[in-house]
């Protein structure tokens, strides 16, 4: 059982590290930038990568083959590949991976617009990620600091603060950003509908934690070593500070792992609704804009990475959750 946890917990966060290297060194590990478009290359499938050649001959060296494009009779798109020249993967200036033209490295395959996929998912996880870790980081200040005023002053203080988190706590918070995004002008850009998500959604988002933080308060302040602190003349400030809130943090930090994927999934959802981030920005989100159309999956499955991603992303900050969540009990 111990052994299990700790694959479980490893696992997820060796994902997510991974996750996050890959999303600031995008421009480095994407085998192209993710403007480029090549429209007769439109969903190209993801390509074959190679050790073996047709004559069944193995090669150290990686390769692909170059591919030509062939329209049937029900206007289907087929890539066949032309197996008599190899290009192989090398080292490119600035780029991990690359092949000379005529050939192309589409490891996820490419969208309507002939956008390499997999390099525009590696950007789009700097939008996405951001979003969830500024909002939770925000979230997670506001209901510290709430909760642990009200919990520690208590009296009117508390009624007060604890009956505005209530307040909050029953706002369906996509359902009210929802609305709130259909009455504001149409025309605002993605950097500033990306602030209004993560402000909208930090500011509904931390009542329960301030519930919480609050009922941990409770039970601190009447710790001996706070009940010292107060004897010996320490000031509020001082005690909140340095007895009090960080014996908190055990918690909180459990909140963020598990509150990341609400906010990636929020971002997402109105980023394909097309309320969110929109082009030519990138996120996960309006990547899976083309996976709306059924015919679309159907052809060219690959369409569906982007949801692959955030799912395995969400799937493991839960896990991660559940891991320090054990950890903490045991």
């Amino acid at each position: 059982m111990i052994r299990r946890s700790k694959l479980f917990f490893h696992l997820p966060a060796f994902f997510l590290g991974l996750l996050m290297v890959s999303a600031v060194f995008a421009g480095w590990l994407g085998p192209y930038d993710p403007q480029l478009e090549s429209r007769h290359e439109s969903f190209h499938p993801p390509s074959q990568v190679h050790f073996w050649d047709e004559d069944g001959n193995f090669h150290l060296t990686p390769f692909v083959y170059r591919t030509e494009l062939e329209v049937d009779e029900y206007y289907r798109r087929n890539y066949k590949e032309d197996t008599s020249l190899r290009f192989p993967l090398r080292v490119a200036r600035g780029r991990l991976l690359s092949v000379e033209d005529p050939a192309h490295l589409y490891l996820l395959g490419t969208d309507s617009r002939g956008r390499d996929l997999f390099s525009r998912i590696l950007f789009g996880a700097r939008v996405s990620l951001s979003v969830g870790f500024l909002g939770v980081f925000l979230s997670t200040v506001l209901g510290l600091v709430i909760g642990a005023a009200s919990g520690y002053f208590g009296g009117r203080i508390d009624q007060i603060l604890m009956r505005t988190a209530e307040l909050f706590i029953m706002i369906p918070g996509f359902y009210f950003l929802l609305a709130l995004r259909g009455v504001l002008p149409a025309e605002l850009g993605s950097k500033q509908i990306y602030m209004l998500i993560v402000v909208i959604l930090s500011f509904i988002g931390w009542g329960g934690i301030a519930r919480v933080v609050r009922g941990m308060v409770l039970s601190i302040r009447e710790s001996e070593f706070v009940m010292a602190a107060r004897v010996l003349g320490r000031r509020h400030g001082e005690i909140l500070l340095r007895h009090v809130i960080p014996h908190t943090f055990s918690y909180l930090l459990i909140v963020v792992s598990v509150s990341i994927p609400s906010y990636i999934l929020a971002e997402s959802v109105l980023s394909v609704l097309g309320l969110g981030i929109q082009e030519p920005d990138i996120s996960w989100g309006n990547l899976l804009s083309e996976a709306l159309s059924v015919a679309h999956i159907q052809l060219h499955p690959w369409v569906l990475f982007p949801g692959v991603v955030i799912f395995l992303t969400a799937l493991s900050f839960n896990a991660l959750g559940d891991g320090l969540r054990s950890e903490r009990n045991s």
